[in-house]
């Protein structure tokens, strides 16, 4: 059964639900690429009158971990995923409509198929950009993703 934006954002409703509350939404996904929105508003926001930078990190995150777990329903393996690292950059204050955009969907299904392969376990960057509604880059994340057969 493919993953489809309605099935992920109510995944969000059950399983993170401060992400769903905090208006984080799948909005595509797609072979190699991912895209989430989230708009600022008052229940997300900081003291500073712009997003709260977690809510901009779920919403980064959410775009390379439904990569992720597109990537792995696909194998057909029970494999396990876990953030072991990641990195974010604030540019501008994010107001308005953030949409974030991952485009490493390649670069996971290569790990897997390694992983897979080797029976070891593997970690890969996955990078997310936030850009505003003018186009303008707000923030810049990288997850660390690792993945690993269960045994």
């Amino acid at each position: 059964m493919p993953i489809t934006p309605i099935k992920l954002n109510t995944f969000l409703f059950f399983k993170l639900p401060s992400a769903f509350w905090s208006g984080v939404r799948l909005k595509s996904i797609s072979k190699d690429n991912c895209v989430v929105t989230v708009k600022h508003r008052w229940f997300n926001q900081n003291p500073f009158n712009s997003m709260y930078f977690a809510v901009q990190a779920m919403a980064a995150e959410l775009t390379t971990g439904a990569l992720v777990m597109m990537k792995i329903r696909e194998s057909n393996q029970k494999i396990s995923m876990l953030v072991a690292n990641n990195k974010g950059n604030y540019s501008k204050k994010a107001t308005g409509r953030i949409t974030f955009t991952c485009n490493d969907g390649h670069l996971i299904e290569e790990a897997i198929k390694k992983t897979i392969a080797t029976r070891e376990g593997q970690t890969i960057w996955m990078k997310s950009i936030g850009v505003n509604q003018k186009g303008e880059q707000v923030s810049e994340m990288d997850f660390e993703w690792s993945v690993k057969i269960k045994v």
